[in-house]
């Protein structure tokens, strides 16, 4: 049986044997795979995502480099896809597909210039909110957990809020949003009108 096997699987076909065929099929697949891979990783880089396009170099970068996130006193970075880009394979790859959405709104012009990007900040940002309440603030999660904090360093108003919300179940984004970007003018994190947005925002 496996003499059988061997035999047919380097028998050739009219030019080459099955086995060169599988072969060399088996080593274009590993190129291949690791191309898309390496492209996939650089697209999360922040020198990619920083200099993609001017509207993230000139209103978004700026934000950011003010925020906890790129500068602490304990040294750790957080980077855009720390935020925005799943760690696992699979929703990983559909999160780089829905991105491609994005391409459109380059394209089209549609936040190329400081007005048009704040007459569109609260949109942007409700999107990504709900995204993150969603599945729970798994970005956050991925750095951040109840269990492994330490009260006793906290201040008093961050252990009381920070375990407050654990009690009442609440997610991060519930609390922390604007750590990284700046809020739509006028809006406030726990606002009935966010409420209320969020809730049509569901709804389309």
């Amino acid at each position: 049986m496996l003499t059988k096997f061997w035999n047919w699987f380097w028998s050739p076909t009219s030019k080459y044997s099955w086995g060169a065929i599988f072969v060399v099929g088996g080593i274009a697949g590993i190129i291949f795979w690791g191309g898309f891979n390496t492209a996939m990783e650089q697209s999360n880089s922040l020198s990619f995502c920083a200099n993609a396009c001017h509207e993230m170099t000139d209103f978004v970068l700026p934000e950011y480099q003010q925020s906890i996130h790129y500068t602490n006193a304990q040294g750790v970075r957080a980077i855009c896809a720390d935020c925005h880009v799943p760690k696992e394979w699979g929703p990983k790859v559909i999160r780089k597909i829905k991105a491609t959405g994005e391409l459109w709104g380059k394209i089209t012009g549609s936040i190329n210039t400081r007005e048009k990007f704040e007459a569109k900040r609260e949109q942007l940002a409700l999107k990504v909110w709900l995204e993150m309440k969603e599945n729970d603030s798994q970005e956050c999660r991925n750095c951040h957990s109840y269990e492994a904090m330490d009260w006793h360093a906290q201040s008093l108003v961050a252990q009381r809020d920070m375990q407050k919300a654990m009690k009442e179940g609440k997610t991060c984004i519930d609390c922390h949003k604007g750590i990284a970007h700046t809020l739509p003018k006028g809006y406030e994190s726990d606002s009935p009108v966010y409420q209320e947005d969020l809730a049509k925002l569901r709804k389309s």
